[in-house]
């Protein structure tokens, strides 16, 4: 997709700041040998203190992300990296975009009118628009989102809008925004809640299988410098855990389920 050169050494210069993101987020480029590409930087300085999180660390959770991503052989999580930037050090990954579709299509992540889930898509919650028009929230229903949904269950994302699932048009499908993830208490909010307590088709439970495996040895090395040792246990016993039901998890009666807002 990218030269892992051009996004790690490539002179990152910036765009312009991505106003609506609750953190510093900015829109920039990398360039090098001739070759550039779009990029997204998010510095540790611009990173506001959390409640639940340690301070200083949503950018290393986002690149622990595309770690596990890479690990499943799934490339759910765009080529990400940290390194030093125009305001420190943060995280780098590579800009996806979206294809535009007609109108009248059904996006990944969608909002239909009650009573009108398209053939392919699955309900996941009934709910009343700003016009008091009942509606009801839906998914896709393939192989790409079940993978992220996976994916977010190992690393109890807490913050998997509709907005973080991008279609390239291409047939994959991308999410980003992984700096809440990690977490050691059970933090899981997402809008792919379709699945829930359905079985994992087998495929990836045996990806998951080789990443608990992998969290064991070198993989779970890697990943000790940019969580906690709690967080990595926690993430071994998510893998367990699925491998011993073989389902999709269900909502946790502790947290919301769905984060807010949900685009």
């Amino acid at each position: 997709m990218i030269d892992p050169d051009l996004l790690a050494r490539g002179e990152l210069s910036l765009l312009g700041r991505l106003v609506a993101a609750s953190n510093g987020t900015f829109q920039g480029t990398v360039s090098l040998d001739g070759e550039s590409a779009t990029v997204v930087y998010k510095p540790v300085e611009g990173e506001r203190p959390l409640w639940d999180f340690p301070d200083g660390t949503l950018a290393e959770r986002e690149y622990a992300a595309f770690v596990v991503s890479e690990a499943l052989g799934w490339s759910v999580v765009p080529p990400t990296l940290l390194r030093d930037g125009p305001l420190g050090i943060g995280m780098v990954q590579l800009w996806i975009d979206e294809v535009e579709l007609p109108p009248g299509k059904t996006e990944l992540v969608d909002i239909v009118p009650q009573g009108r889930v398209p053939k392919g898509w699955v309900g996941v919650l009934d709910a009343l628009d700003g016009r008091h028009k009942p509606v009801t929230l839906v998914h896709a229903d393939n192989l790409p989102l079940q993978r992220m949904a996976v994916f977010d269950a190992v690393v109890n994302n807490a913050d998997r809008k509709g907005g973080h699932v991008l279609d390239p048009g291409d047939g994959r499908v991308f999410g980003v925004d992984h700096g809440v993830t990690f977490n050691a208490d059970d933090k899981l909010r997402t809008v792919l809640w379709g699945w829930a307590g359905k079985p994992v088709p087998p495929e990836l439970l045996e990806d998951v299988r080789k990443l608990a495996d992998g969290l064991a040895g070198q993989l779970g090395a890697e990943l000790a410098e940019l969580i906690t040792a709690v967080e990595l246990t926690t993430t071994r016993e998510r893998c367990a855990t699925m491998l011993k039901t073989g389902n999709f998890p269900l909502p946790s009666d502790d947290w919301p389920a769905i984060p807010w807002p949900a685009f």
